[in-house]
């Protein structure tokens, strides 16, 4: 059975090996590094900014095998109702297993629940169909549709979607 709880510095030692390439490593760390790869100092060294806020969770789904992903929310505006998931990934050995599903039905239960968020939104590039058909399974719908946002990654302009969730 998959849990979610607040992320640990000792996880980041799993997740960054979670992508072998740059060009997988940039569909779920957009620009938030400056390098890649990434070691789990360069991880806890990102998160320790957030330290301190009471707008920012790191976030580890794992089972009775270990860690099977992980995600961030963070408050998006100052009265704490709008919610944004980002670093959405999961380990590669237990993607296609429903795995993906269920940590963000956990993550938004946690939004809605726990967190008391109206709406929780998420961006995910337009190259990544995988992520998009799961945000889609568990409800999340795009917005902005008149609205196009692009990246400029790799000489490519990578198109972004916004997606959202209402409570």
């Amino acid at each position: 059975m998959l849990r979610l709880r607040p992320y640990k510095t000792c996880d980041a030692k799993a997740i960054v090996t979670w992508t072998d390439n740059e060009r997988d490593f940039r569909k779920w760390s957009a620009d938030r590094y400056d390098h890649y790869p990434i070691s789990a100092a360069d991880m806890n060294s990102y998160y320790a900014q957030f330290a301190d806020k009471d707008d920012h969770f790191e976030m580890t789904a794992f089972d009775e095998s270990g860690i099977a992903g992980h995600l961030i929310m963070r408050f998006i505006d100052e009265n704490k109702s709008n919610l944004h998931f980002g670093f959405v990934i999961i380990d590669p050995a237990k993607r296609g297993k429903g795995y993906g599903k269920q940590m963000l039905e956990l993550a938004i239960k946690y939004g809605f629940e726990i967190l008391k968020a109206d709406k929780i939104t998420l961006g995910v590039y337009a190259n990544n169909p995988g992520a998009i058909k799961c945000y889609k399974a568990v409800g999340f719908k795009e917005t902005d549709t008149d609205k196009e946002e692009y990246f400029h990654v790799f000489n490519e302009d990578w198109k972004r979607i916004s997606m959202e969730i209402v409570k």
